[in-house]
């Protein structure tokens, strides 16, 4: 899975309003978000490590006890087991996650819906 066409990806909503792509390798899993106007990711944590960049709007990021606004560009790290929020400010907001080790529950989200794909389907994208 080299390169990855998110049109192909299946799409989940996770929460309300938020909906995205996870294409993920053996420990690595990326997170294409879309949040709507208002969107809102509850305070939650996981044993997962998290990165990310905000790629477009602006987004009020909680992390830990520190909350800011951010605009596009702006990235951030957190670690596992730190509660973290995120709800899209002033429009909606597109935001790319990196998750390592692979969050689980994303990928059997992702295999709901489509049967697996195999490397060379991927390819072709």
């Amino acid at each position: 899975m080299s390169f990855i066409d998110l049109t192909k990806l299946p799409v989940i909503e996770p929460v309300p309003g938020c909906r995205m792509r996870t294409p993920h390798g053996e420990n690595l899993m990326l997170s294409f978000l879309e949040m709507d106007a208002g969107a809102e990711v509850p305070l939650h944590s996981h044993p997962h490590e998290q990165g990310g960049i905000l790629l477009k709007g602006r987004l009020q990021l909680t992390i830990g006890d520190e909350t800011r606004v951010v605009e596009p560009g702006a990235m951030f790290l957190i670690p596992p087991n730190i509660p973290h929020r995120a709800v899209a400010v002033d429009g909606p907001a597109t935001v790319m996650d990196v998750f390592s080790p692979v969050r689980e529950d994303y990928a059997e989200l992702a295999n709901r819906y489509i049967p697996p794909m195999s490397s060379a389907e991927w390819s072709r994208g």
